[in-house]
């Protein structure tokens, strides 16, 4: 399989980039880490007139973490995330999850920026934006503008961003300190793309009752999904194995996930309740709750 002919054009600074963007519009595709846009290519899904291959352009490239708020350029490497340190004392949900990414050949070439804007409705990326309250700093030819997590994805593989704008940067609120968190998943094969997953943040306040809920799912939908329904359930109340098995179902009931070659949207439905009770226990128990009715 080969890419079908296209120009090549190296930008060596955001303005550059922009710029081009602006003269070829959507006949353009960027190139980062060249693990979604390199198999469009090859299998002939994609055929742009123009790729611009942003991997010079050195402000993109940068991980700043300020208290709970960290700020990601998007050539930043999805390796770079798994293996910081400071991320790992502070945001250890990021560090996990992206671990949890393909295979580490594929995270050494993969950027945070590409995972975003090609928003596959199975990739970790998209849901850890739900999850984290993600805003997304756009840069093109009309400037700058900030779009919060909840109007950036619009559909299957579809984000806000236009076809002449580029993704500058992603901020990110970790958990608060003392927070609990959780991403599971099930593939079929280890670094497969996940058929469902879930990831869930949780903090308690001081009378133990659940002060703040996330939970976003994978693969259910056409785009990565925040369980409404099961955080409405849990919110306010004092955690117990009811509770979450309620949330859990609250979750499943609420999605209607279509058939594919890789599973039903009944088996995808049933996943998505187990995925969503293992991943509650587990952020409910690093968040300091104590389950009772284990032995």
């Amino acid at each position: 399989m080969k890419p079908p002919r296209f120009r090549y054009f190296a930008a060596d600074s955001t303005a550059h980039a922009v710029e081009l963007l602006g003269e070829y519009g959507d006949e353009a595709k960027l190139l980062a880490g060249g693990q979604s846009v390199v198999p469009l290519l090859n299998f002939r899904l994609v055929a742009p007139a123009v790729l611009i291959d942003i991997n010079r352009i050195t402000e993109l490239d940068h991980v700043r973490v300020d208290g709970i708020t960290t700020r990601v350029g998007a050539l930043v490497r999805q390796r770079t995330i798994e293996r910081d340190q400071e991320l790992r004392r502070r945001g250890p949900m990021l560090t996990e999850t992206v671990g949890l990414i393909g295979h580490v050949a594929i995270r050494n070439r993969g950027t945070v920026g590409g995972a975003l804007a090609h928003a596959d409705p199975a990739g970790e990326w998209p849901a850890l934006g739900l999850l984290l309250g993600a805003c997304f700093r756009i840069v093109g030819p009309r400037g700058r503008r900030t779009v919060p997590v909840d109007e950036f994805f619009r559909g299957f593989l579809t984000t806000a961003i236009e076809p002449d704008e580029l993704l500058e940067e992603v901020e990110l609120r970790l958990p608060s300190p003392g927070a609990g968190h959780a991403f599971v998943e099930v593939a079929r094969r280890h670094g497969d793309f996940a058929l469902v997953g879930v990831g869930a943040v949780v903090e308690l306040d001081s009378r133990c009752r659940i002060a703040h809920i996330a939970i976003a799912l994978i693969g259910v939908a056409s785009t990565a999904v925040r369980a409404g329904d099961a955080e409405r359930v849990l919110r306010g109340e004092l955690p117990s194995t009811e509770l979450v098995k309620s949330a859990a179902e609250a979750a499943a009931a609420g999605l209607d996930p279509v058939d594919d070659i890789h599973a039903s949207g009944t088996y995808r439905r049933r996943i998505a309740g187990v995925l969503t009770r293992r991943a509650l226990y587990t952020a409910l128990a690093r968040a300091g709750w104590e389950r009772r009715d284990v032995a």
